[in-house]
């Protein structure tokens, strides 16, 4: 095993629409294989879930020449064909986790979508009608597929892929009244619990590029329209670099195998 800096690039929010024109996302993807040998998707992927949407995606993906990885976001579940989405972009060479893990380049990655219901004290809590129960459900159950993920991963480092946010620092940003719709701290115990090198998230437009969890996990924001706002002279994706093998670092001659469970610039030592 050859151990050395593999350069993981991450963006969420792409929202490939059915409107755009063929090469609309070359600004986005098109400097990804001069900077990273990873692309991580973090959701909404697509506008509004549709499978012509997600065949678009799979050629404008064409141009990155890197293995990809991708969740889904609360976008992607629109048009309620989220099985034949995931399909298209599996078929299309993109693995998408959703309480899954996979071992890219030796960089392990877990990934959820992940759900809202606020941060710490204030989070809802599961108390009164059905409705507001299976709200906080949901999160919870996010949380316990992302912690079947990460339990699976056996590398060195462990990367997290999810759509909502695992901290309230990094939508700080966002008016306070949409703040517990864009993530849960309930995503955060499973960061705490394992080694996990760094999480991006995206969902929070207008929020903050980056934040920490309660132990020190560096989580970043990479939400597309956030990064090209505050660094609008840089690349529209982050980069962090971590130790991995890359021995096999270019794309895969078959798809890696995903451990399934139930349901600007960083480096990181």
């Amino acid at each position: 095993m050859s151990l050395e800096r593999v350069r993981v690039a991450a963006v969420g929010d792409i929202h490939c629409a059915k409107a755009m024109t063929p090469g609309s996302l070359a600004p986005v993807f098109g400097q990804v294989a001069e900077r990273a040998d990873i692309l991580a998707l973090c959701g909404d992927l697509t506008d509004t879930g549709s499978p012509d949407e997600a065949k678009l995606l799979v050629r404008e993906l064409a141009i990155a020449k890197v293995p990809v990885v991708a969740v889904f976001g609360n976008h992607d579940y629109e048009s309620e064909k989220a099985d034949e989405v995931k399909k298209i972009l599996v078929e299309g060479g993109v693995v998408v986790l959703d309480g899954d893990s996979v071992e890219l380049c030796g960089v392990g990655f877990a990934g959820v979508k992940g759900f809202a219901g606020g941060f710490g004290e204030r989070a809802l809590q599961p108390w009164g009608e059905p409705i507001l129960k299976a709200f906080v459900r949901e999160a919870v159950e996010e949380a316990l597929k992302l912690e079947g993920a990460l339990a699976r991963l056996r590398t060195p480092h462990r990367i997290e892929l999810m759509h909502y946010s695992p901290v309230r620092g990094t939508v700080t940003d966002e008016p306070s009244e949409i703040a517990p719709f864009l993530g849960s701290s309930r995503l955060e115990d499973p960061l705490n619990r394992y080694p996990v090198t760094a999480a991006f998230h995206g969902h929070a437009h207008s929020g903050s590029p980056e934040g920490r969890t309660s132990s020190g996990v560096p989580v970043y924001n990479v939400a597309l329209p956030l990064l090209r706002r505050r660094f609008p002279n840089e690349p529209p994706f982050r980069v962090i670099e971590v130790q991995g093998d890359r021995t096999n670092g270019g794309a895969p001659t078959a798809a890696p195998p995903v451990h399934a469970g139930s349901g600007l610039g960083a480096t990181i030592p």
